[in-house]
């Protein structure tokens, strides 16, 4: 497979994908005679793992450190899963507060005709209004 045919597969450009082998985040990748890059399944898997890494929020400092540690052999199996462990956590962490955020403004769609109604009244107003950080938004 060429470097057109690999970037498309994924949706990235051939800029993108020549970028990332460049700086490091994906092993280099074999030429043939001509020096043309033959994408092989590894390669792929490559490409696959950081495009989806980096959608998710992982920096290139941490794909590249990963990719050398690969590139290195022996005994680095233990310090690539941790740095894939502590990806992980960031991640769980960040789902944390994208979930918090989501019931906050799905809390804030359900009952705003009701909130705008009661200020309208007079019901509520800026000495009785409701504090949202204290508001347990799960029903």
């Amino acid at each position: 497979m060429n470097s057109k045919e690999a970037a498309e597969m994924f949706g990235l450009t051939t800029d993108t994908v020549r970028y990332y082998e460049r700086v490091g985040v994906i092993p280099p990748i074999e030429r043939d005679k001509n020096g043309y890059r033959i994408y092989t399944t590894r390669d792929l898997n490559w490409i696959y793992l950081a495009k989806s890494l980096r959608h998710a929020g992982v920096s290139i400092e941490s794909l590249i450190e990963f990719a050398t540690l690969a590139q290195l052999g022996g005994e680095v199996q233990k310090a690539q899963k941790q740095i894939l462990q502590d990806q992980l956590q960031e991640i769980d962490e960040k789902l944390a507060e994208m979930t918090k955020t989501r019931e906050l403004l799905r809390y804030k769609i359900d009952t705003y005709d009701e909130h705008i109604a009661k200020f309208k009244s007079g019901e509520v107003t800026a000495e009785n209004i409701e504090e949202l950080w204290k508001i347990n938004y799960k029903n």
